[in-house]
């Protein structure tokens, strides 16, 4: 590891990290500052839940709803277009890259796993890990209790069915269920 790389420099830039860090809690307390009081707020007070969540993600797309709760490592990391909604439960961790398109649609308890460790014990033990980003396309619907695995890409107007594993890419204009996800037949645009 070079000296002059900090956890939070190598967090970003996609290599191994170690999370127990002082620059990286900082962030995390951020996040889970923010999240509660979004998660805590009155439901109906649209202009001051759109603006926390603002501060906290990297973009928050014109339109876009988040209903509570809602949970994520860094906030910043998390990319979000315009009019797309998360129903109750968004689970976001958004350790590397979370970039949701446009007229996306998630279903309650989606969970967005970016993080991941080593097989190997050792560094393992020592508390190194990694994560890889997620990309879900425009028009794209998951379905209640989805799991998006680590460096997944997800196509435009693809629909993955409820409880789903997302462990591989999905192409777009597919509909995909089971675990792993599989395709099961292809969706005209």
């Amino acid at each position: 590891m070079a000296p002059d790389r900090t956890m939070r420099e190598r967090m970003l830039a996609g290599e191994l990290y170690i999370a127990d860090d002082p620059e990286l809690a900082r962030d995390s307390a951020r996040a889970q500052a923010l999240s509660h009081r979004y998660n805590t707020m009155d439901p109906t007070d649209g202009d001051a839940r759109r603006a926390l969540l603002t501060e906290l993600l990297g973009a928050f797309g014109a339109g876009s709803e988040i209903r509570p709760p809602f949970y994520c490592d860094y906030g910043y990391q998390t990319f979000i277009g315009a009019r797309t909604f998360a129903n109750f439960g968004l689970v976001c961790l958004d350790v590397a890259t979370v970039t949701i398109g446009d007229d996306v649609q998630l279903g309650p308890n989606v969970q967005l796993l970016t993080p991941t460790h080593p097989l190997e014990p050792d560094p393992r033990r020592d508390k190194w890990e990694a994560a890889r980003p997620i990309a879900i396309g425009d028009n794209v619907w998951l379905g209640g209790g989805v799991i998006v695995c680590p460096g997944v890409t997800i196509g435009a107007n693809t629909v993955v069915g409820a409880g789903a594993i997302v462990t591989r890419d999905l192409p777009p204009n597919v509909a995909a269920v089971g675990n792993p996800a599989r395709v099961v037949r292809e969706l005209t645009p």
